[in-house]
């Protein structure tokens, strides 16, 4: 017999399960807010979301390995280009997520909010 984590659809949503900084685990071992995933009218596993400032830590993390350096050692365009990316994926829906960033980018509060703003007010013209 295959255990969960061999099974087909858990093959299938590990890569997605990765990304989002998520976990999974048995479906006897869920609790309320996991998400409970079936086959075939079968419970095969459980992805247990992981909290929102573990995820941006998770997000922060994913882009250094993509630009293979500390995001502090980008230069200021691309730095803009990363806050236009986290603020698309509600990086700063987060509490303390505009100084989670500044932090991971090397950057005052006060540049990241002035990033913002400059694509903000481009959106608007």
């Amino acid at each position: 017999m295959t255990g969960p984590s061999e099974h087909p659809l858990a093959r299938a949503v590990k890569p997605l399960v990765d990304a989002m900084g998520a976990e999974m685990v048995e479906p006897g071992q869920a609790s309320p807010d996991d998400v409970v995933l079936a086959w075939e009218g079968e419970d095969v596993i459980a992805v247990r979301l992981p909290q929102l400032s573990d995820s941006l830590d998770h997000i922060l993390a994913a882009l250094e390995r993509r630009h293979g350096m500390p995001l502090s050692a980008l230069d200021r365009r691309t730095k803009q280009l990363v806050v236009r990316s986290l603020e698309a994926r509600g990086a700063f829906s987060v509490r303390h997520g505009v100084e989670t960033v500044a932090g991971a980018l090397g950057v005052s509060r006060f540049t990241v909010y002035n990033y913002l703003n400059r694509e903000n007010g481009t959106k608007s013209e």
